[in-house]
């Protein structure tokens, strides 16, 4: 899962952008408001996190052109204004959610965690394709009751596909997904890290999970 942070306190943005990447989400960070809409015309995020008092572009100006584009991205904005006025106004412009300075950093990341859950999503701590088991909440992941341990990065892909169980995602949206900006490594990673999963998750089991489809990416699946 992607993250953008738009904050203009750089020891907030820091802690927030590093503990967020110790959770496995992939984060990218700005500083102000014409920036933020930069990152956001340059990637697909799951979620953005808005400061509203920021220079150059203020975060509800960000928040009115992002709805402006039809841009659904799930934006949760943090404030230091305490009054009704200033949530009402935030929540108008189009946030799915709020914080108000100062917060805990636990219930940031439980807010992170509501918004990425799909629509009419019952929360599920468990997702399962076949006899393979991936908990959310312990990074467990279990195959034919044996347990698999993995990488951070490794159970960050395993997470995104067993959450899109069934679909086709292409290299692009993979990467998008678990790297950010700054990574600089070479272009074909995703295929290298769908071989370690391969290799961890298929390999000595009759019954393969993870399909290619030539031309369109990788799927997690069971075929009957």
């Amino acid at each position: 899962m992607r993250i953008l942070i738009a904050e203009d306190e750089k020891d907030l943005n820091r802690i927030i952008s590093s503990r967020l990447q110790a959770e496995q989400y992939s984060v990218d960070s700005c500083f102000d408001g014409e920036e933020a809409l930069d990152y956001l015309a340059s990637a697909e995020y799951d979620a953005v996190v808005l400061d509203i008092m920021m220079p150059v572009m203020d975060g509800l100006t960000v928040l009115k052109k992002m709805r402006q584009k039809n841009d659904s991205t799930p934006v949760i904005i943090l404030t230091a204004k305490d009054s009704i006025e200033d949530r009402v106004k935030g929540l108008d412009a189009g946030a799915n959610d709020y914080l108000v300075k100062p917060f805990a950093y636990e219930e940031l990341s439980a807010r992170i965690r509501v918004l990425l859950r799909k629509p009419a999503e019952t929360p599920k701590t468990c997702y399962q394709v076949g006899d393979l088991e991936v908990h959310m909440d312990t990074h467990q992941v279990i195959r034919g009751g044996k347990e698999i341990r993995l990488s951070g990065k490794e159970f960050a892909l395993l997470r995104y596909m067993v959450q899109n169980a069934g679909i086709v995602l292409s290299r692009d949206k993979l990467e998008q997904h678990l790297w950010n900006f700054d990574y600089a490594g070479g272009s074909n990673v995703i295929d290298v890290y769908i071989r370690y999963l391969r290799k961890k998750i298929d390999e000595g089991h009759e019954t393969k999970l993870i399909h290619t489809v030539r031309g369109a990416g990788y799927v997690l699946k069971e075929e009957k």
